[in-house]
């Protein structure tokens, strides 16, 4: 059993990859409005997901909280365009209270290794 570990710190890792599946730790980012940090956000996750060796056509899951429900549609819109869409993965998106009142959203993603 084969399990990596890359920028850990005291309580957790950016990315685990565990044999042929990547773990990333829920992704966030600081911007003006729910689109700015969705942009940002799935910039980082391109780039941990391009570290491990993988890229955003072979994710499984993404799961998305959102500060308010009232940001889906405009979330969505940078999602939409984002995704690989002969490839998208499974999905949930639900409110969640997030751990600094600034944050508007943040994913969880689950990926293949190809």
């Amino acid at each position: 059993m084969s399990i990596t570990r890359k920028h850990l710190s005291a309580r957790s890792s950016a990315i685990v990859i565990h044999n042929d599946t990547i773990y990333l730790s829920g992704q966030v980012a600081e911007g003006a409005d729910i689109q700015e940090q969705t942009k940002i956000m799935l910039g980082k996750i391109d780039k941990l997901l391009e570290e491990a060796g993988s890229s955003k056509s072979h994710l499984l899951q993404a799961v998305i909280w959102l500060s308010t429900m009232e940001n889906f549609a405009a979330m969505n819109e940078v999602w939409n365009a984002w995704i690989d869409p002969e490839n998208p993965p499974a999905r949930a998106c639900g409110e969640a209270k997030l751990a600094r009142e600034e944050l508007l959203v943040e994913v969880i993603i689950t990926a293949a290794k190809p």
